[in-house]
């Protein structure tokens, strides 16, 4: 880091101690219940201690050099403590290797905040090994690398041999196929636990009553099932459409796209309207159309 910018570090305006307090009037001039002068926006950031008034130099250019890159420095040494220990060479040779990759630097302050621990990463032990897998595994190009880490900064902090070829080689015996889609649009599966999220989905599925091939159909044309909770999800929207819409599985197995429209503001208006106005107009219909589109269904005729 530049002189100016170590210098900057150092100046009152970003690690001053708290203004000082107003010269005491005389005691004739002493007004009563003086309200207390405001805190500076720099005593509510959550980096001031006034009591380490003695920060290192280096934490201090740390701490510039990641808000310089538009990343919330409080945020990211709570979620990765390992930044307090972390040299300024490290952080350096992070960022030049990520930008070798194609990241751009108007990446940063989101694939960083999102998982600040890539700043602690080791180069050769963790980050090309997933450059690798994107490679060889995913066949992805060097020039769509930017593409798949801002799709999934995850992908980063994700163990190659422990999670992504894992879940890589499970979404392949359901039959995902298309690999450039598991890249670039589904690659949250990739970071997914198989045990603790991808099997646990599967089988809820199931236990609603369907086979375990229509479940699988019904993720490999919506893989976003595989994204939603049980519990705040696809529990109270099939118990929903089971005893209000009274809808068949058949309806779901065709139009898994169902889980992915909110409850509350879309599913359940909807159904409502179509009942009031007597029309009949299929699962797909009800929730994919437009407002305007969505008013014609429901006219007197129009259905």
């Amino acid at each position: 880091m530049s002189a100016g910018v170590a210098a900057a570090a150092n100046s009152s305006l970003f690690f001053s101690s708290p203004n000082p307090p107003p010269p005491q009037p005389s005691t004739s001039q002493q007004i009563p219940n003086l309200p207390p002068k405001p805190k500076s926006l720099l005593q509510n950031h959550p980096l001031y201690l006034p009591a380490h008034a003695n920060l290192s130099l280096q934490f201090k250019e740390k701490i510039l050099c990641l808000e310089i890159m538009g990343v919330d420095s409080g945020k990211a040494l709570s979620l990765n403590p390992s930044l307090h220990t972390a040299s300024l060479h490290s952080l350096h040779s992070i960022i030049s290797f990520l930008q070798s990759k194609g990241i751009h630097q108007k990446d940063m302050p989101k694939i960083l905040g999102m998982c600040p621990k890539i700043l602690t990463s080791n180069i050769k032990t963790d980050l090309i090994p997933v450059f690798n897998f994107l490679t060889h595994d995913l066949k992805v190009p060097n020039s769509n690398f930017r593409k798949v880490i801002n799709k999934c900064p995850r992908l980063l902090v994700s163990s190659v041999r422990d999670q992504l070829k894992p879940a890589l080689f499970y979404l392949q015996r359901l039959g995902f196929r298309d690999l450039e889609a598991l890249a670039c649009q589904d690659s949250v599966l990739l970071v997914s636990s198989v045990e603790k999220t991808l099997i646990p989905k599967l089988e809820f599925l199931v236990g609603l009553g369907f086979s375990r091939g229509e479940a699988v159909g019904m993720v490999l044309r919506c893989p976003g099932l595989f994204t939603f909770s049980v519990e705040n999800n696809f529990r109270p929207k099939f118990e929903y459409f089971e005893k209000e819409m009274e809808g068949k599985l058949e309806e779901l197995k065709e139009f898994p796209q169902y889980f992915a429209f909110s409850l509350d503001k879309r599913i359940k208006p909807r159904h409502t309207e179509v009942v009031q106005s007597g029309a009949r107009v299929s699962l797909p219909l009800m929730l994919k159309s437009t407002d305007k589109e969505f008013r014609e269904l429901i006219r007197p005729g129009g259905g």
